[in-house]
């Protein structure tokens, strides 16, 4: 099961590309990232409307999909790594972290997201979403191996 992000906005050089790649490399089986831009200055609702149809539109079927949403609930470390092994035990082909744009989700992407999930209460930089994803699933990694990374 390849974890994949699909993202609102392209990636630009700097620090926070620097730690997604850090933790991206660290990965067994790597990380994709594919990105998607809705360039048209369309009213939010339309814009948000046509970033969830991008946003859908790179799910493969079968997929879980995660919705990053300041409204999801907060996981802990170990509760995202039992998740992990449980739809990697499931044999599911994929799981989708998906970062919105600005203004957030369209209502399709959290109609149909399996899992809306917070990173707390904070609001973060979405490019330092990225990295902070990349870093979970290096950590859920290690959970699951019982190798000491996470220290609880």
């Amino acid at each position: 099961m390849t974890p994949l992000i699909v993202a609102v906005g392209r990636s630009r050089p700097g620090p926070e590309r620097v730690l997604f790649d850090h933790y991206a490399g660290r990965l067994r089986g790597g990380l994709a990232v594919v990105e998607v831009e809705e360039k048209r200055p369309l009213p939010v609702a339309a814009r948000k409307a046509r970033e969830a149809a991008l946003i859908l539109a790179q799910v493969p079927a079968g997929a879980v999909l995660i919705a990053l949403d300041e409204r999801g609930r907060a996981w802990s470390s170990p509760d995202l790594a039992r998740a992990l092994d449980g739809w990697r035990l499931e044999a599911r082909p994929a799981v989708v972290f998906a970062i919105g744009g600005a203004d957030g989700h369209g209502p399709a992407v959290l109609e149909r997201a399996d899992v809306k999930l917070a990173l707390g209460t904070l609001t973060w930089p979405h490019q330092l979403v990225r990295a902070l994803i990349a870093e979970q699933i290096y950590r859920a990694q290690c959970i699951t191996a019982g190798h000491p990374y996470h220290r609880e």
